[in-house]
């Protein structure tokens, strides 16, 4: 399976082309951060985003433009990058996740059973560690972290609580407090706490080597191959959407 690669030289790039032949994917072309990008993707199965987010939509534009498959794992896209990868995907298959772990994606189904079987008593907290490289925070596994625990209790975007300073009075009971820690070479940890007054139910995912994350991204370009435009998650690749 021939697919691009942007983002080659970074560290995730770097993983990405020594496993790729055990997956049966070709990267070629291999593009970097600032690279122009073809003016067509002839030839091209499949294209997958390790770059930058600034980076994306303008890949997104391209793979509607030939119908080709698009794995994004870029994080920290503004509205408008967002709105243009979404609009791309009503004409191309878009694969679209924080994190390509196959454990962390299962931290993710957790998570959301976690929020709905846990009542609001149990207030929901998510911690973030990583590397003192990583340039965005939260991380977008955080930010899906989030999410889940958001729509399995229908909380608004406006209850998230980026860290805290101050005098900042009692936590508001649906609050749900992001923490993000940066230092070393920590590849990604993430936990996500449920406490409530009498205890406190603690999931954690650490990642200890980025190969997880080729892995998985490797295993979800193929996966994509032959899907229908629109959005797709990890949880579609690994059958578990609509699981309970």
């Amino acid at each position: 399976m021939k697919v691009l690669l942007n983002g080659a030289e970074g560290r995730m790039g770097q993983t990405l082309i020594r496993l790729a032949p055990k997956h049966g994917v070709e990267f070629s072309p291999c593009l970097d951060v600032g690279d122009a990008l073809p003016s067509s993707l002839k030839g091209i199965a499949g294209v997958i985003d390790f770059s930058h987010h600034t980076a994306t939509a303008p890949l997104a534009d391209l793979c509607a433009q030939s119908g080709v498959p698009l794995l994004v794992g870029t994080t920290g896209h503004s509205a408008a990058e967002r709105t243009r990868i979404e609009v791309a995907s009503q004409i191309c298959p878009v694969l679209w996740s924080g994190n390509y772990s196959v454990g962390v994606n299962l931290l993710f189904w957790l998570t959301r059973r976690a929020a709905e079987i846990l009542d609001a008593s149990y207030e929901a907290e998510v911690l973030e560690m990583h590397h003192r490289h990583k340039k965005d925070a939260p991380s977008g596994t955080a930010e899906n972290l989030v999410e889940a625990i958001r729509e399995a209790r229908s909380l608004s975007a406006e209850v998230v609580r980026h860290g805290r300073e101050g005098i900042t009075g009692a936590r508001p009971d649906d609050e749900i407090g992001v923490h993000a820690v940066r230092g070393g070479e920590i590849v990604g940890e993430h936990t996500v706490f449920f406490i409530s007054p009498q205890d406190r139910v603690e999931l954690t995912h650490r990642a200890s080597d980025r190969a997880i994350f080729a892995a998985g991204a490797l295993r979800g370009i193929r996966w994509l191959a032959d899907k229908a435009p629109g959005i797709y998650r990890m949880e579609d690749v690994l059958g578990l959407s609509g699981k309970r």
